[in-house]
């Protein structure tokens, strides 16, 4: 009797066992899902719709679509997380509009592929729950068949080979429900334990029977520790409760050798759970240090998003910047599964803050550019109403004012800026062709290029002595009788006054600082160094205004690039020459005390 009672507390003790293992197998299953599902979204987080789409359509044409359920719900959650994201930046976009609205096909593409496979989903699940019914009706007869051959003889010995048939079938027989899993196996247990309780064989076959389990019990210690040496110890702990299902199917050994072949199963297990459970202790640190990555980038990002902004240089330097920042992100693994959407979600947040700016900072100089295209096409206008006068001292001046005008507007849209000035130049080119056909001989323009040519000829000629005081009066003489000189054909004047500077400064070094000082009275040549300075360092101050704001009106394509390199290096080099200016300007003002 105390033997009987010593074997049930051992079966109690192993299903304990049993029914633990499998509880904490099913949680770390359950974890395992939400955190891949998780990592799984994330993942598809850089795909496109038409990427997603072609994936969602491969996935639902493979042979294995049915056990992919998971890989399908995130591919979907991914498509309408991206879906809502683009549909938020593009408000504009009519839903009720579909030929405006680009994203409109490609939802209900992806709306039918996903109803089709959820349907074919529908009726795979209602197949397997069909066969799992049945073999559970399978079980219940077998079960039935056992309970009859148990309690239906007194000598078990003859009965051996039908238990044998009855166990084969119980192990071909399929899954069942889950719900009826337990109740199902534990009835089974039942009648086998009482079938070998009951069994009166002979020792010798008894034995052979218990020396069968015990070799498939080995075999299964075997690859159990097999498995302790595999690498990949995800794999392994996943075969590992495969091992455990196939230990239950079979029959118990000889009564010294349970306890031996059980704690041999149990060690094996035990290292491939202490491995599983370190393996996940480092991956859960590694993901701790990702998530303190992480968290600094978003720091980065945020700082950036919160400065003063003040050029459009400045907003295509710091978009580089969150560009390489986003290079780095994406070479950083998963944070912890806790905090690893919520980073994600912060970065993002930090990302869009900032370009949501840049799109509103462009948005305004789109609307200044298409106010000054309103103005260009006012003056394009009167421009084009005045062409066919004949009163040409008052038109001519009436031309130069607009011209003037022209100058001071902004920029204009690019595609629209060439055609504008064309249209614009034409007006005025008419117009003054016009008047140099009808000049009076007391406005002979040509003569007076001819006569403007024939100066710039002598002051080519001229070669200046060493007395610089005669020098600068000789060039005070050739700027004199240039501007004696009269209005030459409008087509030529940039031309030949683009000559005659380029004579003048060759001969004369001191022309550029002072031209215009004969032509505008004598305030050029009595300013004091230091004012001279200062009015150098204000026109390259305006410079750099001018630059910075063209700079934000090339295009962001290839072809541009140059120029925006070019025009950021003119930039650069005029800040430097500002530095030099500031510290004349200082040396200027002590010396002055």
């Amino acid at each position: 009797m105390q033997e009987v009672l010593a074997d049930a507390a051992e079966k109690v003790s192993d299903a304990v066992e049993t029914v633990s293992d499998k509880l904490e197998t099913v949680a770390d299953k359950v974890e395992d899902a939400a955190g891949d599902a998780a990592d799984k979204v994330e993942e598809l987080a850089d795909k496109s719709l038409a990427e997603l789409s072609d994936m969602f359509v491969r996935l639902k044409d493979s042979a294995d679509s049915m056990s992919r359920s998971k890989e399908a719900e995130a591919i979907k959650s991914a498509f309408y997380k991206l879906l809502t994201k683009l549909k938020g930046e593009n408000p504009d976009i009519s839903a009720d509009d579909a030929r405006s609205n680009p994203f409109e096909a490609v939802e209900q593409n992806f709306k039918a592929l996903y109803a089709d496979y959820k349907k074919e989903r529908a009726e795979y699940n209602r197949q397997q729950e069909e066969q799992r019914e049945a073999n559970l009706a399978k079980k219940q007869a077998i079960i039935e068949d056992l309970k009859t051959l148990v309690e239906g003889q007194d000598d078990m010995s003859s009965q051996f080979p039908a238990f044998r048939e009855i166990q084969n079938r119980w192990r071909e027989a399929g899954p069942v429900p889950a719900q009826s899993f337990r109740d199902i196996n534990d009835r089974y247990q039942f009648y086998v334990e009482k079938f070998y309780d009951m069994v009166k064989i002979s020792r010798d076959l008894r034995d052979l029977d218990f020396r069968k389990n015990l070799e498939a019990k080995e075999a299964l210690c075997e690859a159990a520790e097999k498995l302790a040496e595999n690498e990949n110890i995800v794999n392994a702990f996943h075969e590992l409760q495969k091992l455990h299902e196939q230990w239950k199917e079979y029959g118990p050994v000889a009564k010294e050798k349970r306890e031996e072949i059980w704690d041999r199963f149990k060690a094996a297990t035990a290292v491939i759970n202490k491995r599983y459970q370190a393996h996940f202790e480092e991956l859960k640190g590694q993901q701790l240090e990702n998530l303190e990555k992480k968290k600094k980038l978003c720091e980065r990002v945020e700082e950036i998003a919160a400065r003063e902004v003040r050029s459009a240089s400045e907003w295509n330097a710091f978009s580089k910047e969150i560009e390489d920042i986003q290079a780095e992100w994406r070479k950083i693994g998963f944070a912890t599964k806790k905090e690893n959407q919520k980073i994600y979600d912060r970065f993002r947040a930090a990302c869009d803050a900032f370009f949501g700016r840049k799109r509103e900072y462009y948005n305004g100089i789109k609307g200044a550019m298409n106010e000054n295209l309103e103005k260009k096409q006012a003056l394009i206008e009167q421009a084009e109403a005045l062409k066919d006068s004949t009163e040409w001292k008052k038109t001519t001046d009436q031309y130069i004012s607009l011209q003037k005008q022209w100058k001071e507007i902004g920029p204009v849209p690019r595609k629209k800026s060439e055609q504008l000035w064309k249209r614009f130049r034409a007006a005025c080119d008419e117009f003054f062709a016009r008047r140099d056909a009808n000049a009076s001989p007391e406005n002979d323009f040509y003569g007076n290029l001819k006569a403007k040519k024939k100066l710039i000829e002598e002051i080519r000629a001229y070669v200046p002595g060493d007395d610089e005081t005669a020098n600068a009066e000789m060039m005070r003489e050739f700027n004199d009788r240039w501007q004696a000189i009269g209005h030459v054909p409008y087509k030529e004047k940039d031309a030949v006054l683009g000559e005659f500077r380029e004579a003048m400064q060759e001969k004369f070094p001191l022309f550029n600082r002072q031209r215009g000082g004969r032509q505008g009275g004598s305030s050029n040549q009595h300013r004091s160094p230091k004012d001279n300075l200062i009015a150098k360092y204000n026109t390259l101050q305006q410079n750099i205004i001018t630059y910075e704001n063209n700079i934000g009106f090339f295009s962001s394509s290839s072809n541009s690039n140059p120029l925006i390199q070019q025009m950021q290096a003119r930039i650069d080099e005029a800040k430097a020459e500002l530095k030099k200016l500031e510290e004349q300007i200082r040396n200027a003002e002590e010396e002055s005390k």
